[in-house]
């Protein structure tokens, strides 16, 4: 084989062979497509000739044919199907070269320095994560990019955490082997067995989709059953030829920045740590609200310096901000942040694509006033909302919502009334998630490939037992009495999400407390806590 791009490396002769089965499926389903018609000619040509002459073989000929004419007719259907069914595409943000010639820059000096293709196009990824992906299907042409380059070398993702957080030399250290991998698109069976296995997985898809009428239906369900059969009898040699391409792209980049490398897969572990902790603890609470975090990416930084500074395994990498970030490549890394922080609400939460009274975006700096403040009184809100329903009474002193009449109505009550009140939030928490969920569907709201659908592609936590919520809830009513009685104001804290902030030091042993009232019916340590602090659960506390 000749080197275009892979060279002639254990790997890539492993990739090759593997292509070559994975083509001989295609070439065995054409056969059977084909064998029918085959047997057709023959038997005409026999008549034709007068050596299969009678009324024996006149029946054969004819039923033959027909039943091959059939056959190419099927055939004809799944193969079109295959060929034009669209695959469907990663969620990501476009890069134009406009927006990241640097970057650009970078990346073709990599694949320069590698000897192969240099990738057709940039995109990000909300996602600690780097692939290459084929865009060479008509429908997924790239809007502005030139056609010619389109179809001869795949797109590269780059995950946005990485170039927030990486340093220059660290980024192209990374992509290095993934740069790599752009040669197997010259290789041509390698390139027809990846189309080829494309094109049946976007076939499958395209049969499990519902159909126009229960002819249409059924016609697509035979077609995707066919596909899904010959996916089966390949995907065993489809894995083994990917991962030969990888173990290809792996040793051709050994050469560049090898060193580097080790230090930048230290920080993908860092930064994977980082970057779920943000998500989870950090974003969810504001997406749940109707605000989506718009610097995901910058507030990465600040998750990950803030891990660096707790973890003694991490020590010293801060040092690194020092040098160039990888987001300087970017023309304006602000609006690229935007896109990819939108994105990862529609793919973690499965927030809408446009910004509306209901869903806007939130400032850093604006988080703790506009979403953890908001989040506990709404909480509070909901937990008076559901005890006014339960006929639980006030407690005594001032009318109106107390941190007393919770603990009161809790204490002592061990986990039977404590299920009722969190059944109570649980419904009410459903029926406003429900109410929430058309917000999500708006005209050509669509990712490419993917149908508009508010629910997320990619949760990332499971839903809450009633319980949790409850826990939650209560939580909720003991900060907005801290805040309205004590002084207290709310933070957030980088790793762990919305924080209860006394004299500028974070309270951290609040939990601990709340679950033995919620679980064990048992209000000392909470009300121990409380006086410490300065608390007055009399007190009425402002709603929203």
């Amino acid at each position: 084989m000749s080197d275009t791009g892979i060279g002639e490396s254990i790997g890539a002769q492993a990739a090759r062979s593997r292509a070559l089965a994975v083509l001989r499926t295609r070439g065995r389903a054409l056969a059977v497509g084909l064998l029918p018609a085959a047997v057709a000619v023959v038997l005409f040509a026999g008549g034709v000739s007068g050596h299969m002459s009678g009324e024996a073989w006149s029946t054969a000929r004819w039923a033959v044919g027909i039943f091959a004419a059939v056959v190419l007719v099927v055939a004809a259907v799944v193969a079109a199907v295959i060929v034009r069914a669209s695959p469907a595409l990663s969620p990501t943000v476009e890069l134009s070269e406009r927006a990241a010639p640097d970057l650009y820059r970078l990346v073709r000096d990599l694949a320069d320095r590698l000897g192969v293709p240099a990738p057709s196009a940039l995109a990000l990824t909300p996602d600690c994560d780097s692939w290459l992906e084929d865009r060479t299907h008509p429908a997924h042409a790239i809007p502005g990019a030139r056609r010619r380059r389109t179809t001869q070398a795949p797109v590269l993702v780059i995950g946005s955490p990485f170039l927030w957080w990486m340093r220059v030399a660290e980024l192209r250290a990374l992509l290095a082997p993934v740069v790599a991998g752009t040669g197997p698109s010259a290789q041509p069976d390698i390139a027809a067995a990846r189309r080829f296995v494309r094109g049946l997985d976007a076939a499958v898809a395209v049969g499990a989709s519902p159909g126009r009428g229960a002819i249409r239906a059924a016609a697509l369900g035979f077609v995707g059953r066919v596909a899904r059969l010959m996916l089966h009898s390949c995907q065993s040699h489809a894995a083994e030829m990917e991962r030969g391409v990888a173990v290809a792209a792996s040793e051709r980049a050994q050469a560049v920045d090898y060193g580097l490398r080790i230090v930048a897969q230290e920080q993908v572990g860092l930064a994977y740590a980082g970057w779920d902790r943000l998500l989870t603890r950090v974003a969810l609470p504001a997406w749940r609200m109707g605000r989506w975090p718009a610097r995901l990416d910058a507030g990465v930084v600040s998750a990950l310096t803030e891990l660096s500074r707790r973890d003694r395994l991490a020590e010293g990498f801060t040092s690194r901000l020092g040098e160039r970030p990888a987001c300087d490549l970017l023309e304006e890394p602000g609006a690229i942040d935007e896109a990819a922080s939108l994105l990862a609400a529609r793919l973690f939460h499965g927030g809408p694509a446009k910004t509306s009274p209901d869903w806007s975006p939130v400032d850093w700096q604006q988080y703790p006033e506009e979403v953890v403040d908001r989040k506990w009184r709404t909480e509070a809100a909901r937990l008076h909302r559901v005890l006014d329903e339960l006929g639980v009474p006030q407690s005594t002193g001032p009318d109106g919502p107390t941190l007393d009449r919770v603990m009161e109505h809790l204490s002592g009550r061990g986990t039977d009334t404590g299920d009722h009140l969190a059944a109570g939030i649980t419904a009410h928490v459903a029926r406003e998630e429900e109410a929430a969920l058309p917000v999500a569907k708006s005209p050509g709201d669509t990712l490419a490939g993917w149908a508009a659908d508010p629910l997320p592609l990619f949760p990332l936590q499971p839903p809450r037992t009633g319980r949790e919520l409850l826990a939650d809830h209560v939580t909720a009513m003991v900060c907005c009495a801290a805040v309205d009685t004590a002084g207290a104001v709310p933070g957030l804290d980088w790793l762990d999400g919305p924080a209860l902030l006394i004299r500028g030091e974070r309270c951290g042993d609040l939990t601990t407390r709340v679950l033995s009232l919620t679980e064990d019916g048992d209000a000392a340590p909470l009300r121990t806590w409380i006086r410490t602090l300065g608390v007055r659960p009399e007190k009425p506390v402002r709603l929203v």
